[in-house]
């Protein structure tokens, strides 16, 4: 019984890190609506910590955040960090985003 409580642990470890980000565009819905990520949930940073649990994300699972510059989403990540969310980026502007979905990095 050890055992496979060892094995599903394990599973369920490795699942979160095979899984896809999330990507979140934390700007105003206007914003959003001019252009986004494909696949990207709109979640305005002012409305992040309420909003968040929509989602149903795990508090491990790989949360991607950006705005225009980087600065509303470091107000995100801040706020889901403090919600107890442990891996959170800051991924910077839309156009950082676009360059690091396309295999890029930060």
């Amino acid at each position: 019984m050890k055992l496979i409580t060892i094995l599903v642990a394990t599973l369920l470890s490795l699942s979160v890190w095979a899984s896809e980000p999330v990507w979140i565009d934390v700007r105003s819905a206007g914003e959003f609506a001019g252009e986004h990520l494909d696949g990207a949930h709109n979640i305005p940073h002012t409305q992040i910590s309420a909003d968040i649990a929509a989602l149903s994300l795990d508090k491990d699972a790989e949360i991607l955040l950006y705005c225009r510059s980087g600065r509303r989403a470091g107000v995100a990540l801040e706020a889901l960090q403090k919600l107890g969310y442990t891996n959170v980026k800051n991924i910077g502007g839309l156009e950082d985003a676009k360059a690091y979905s396309a295999g890029g990095t930060l």
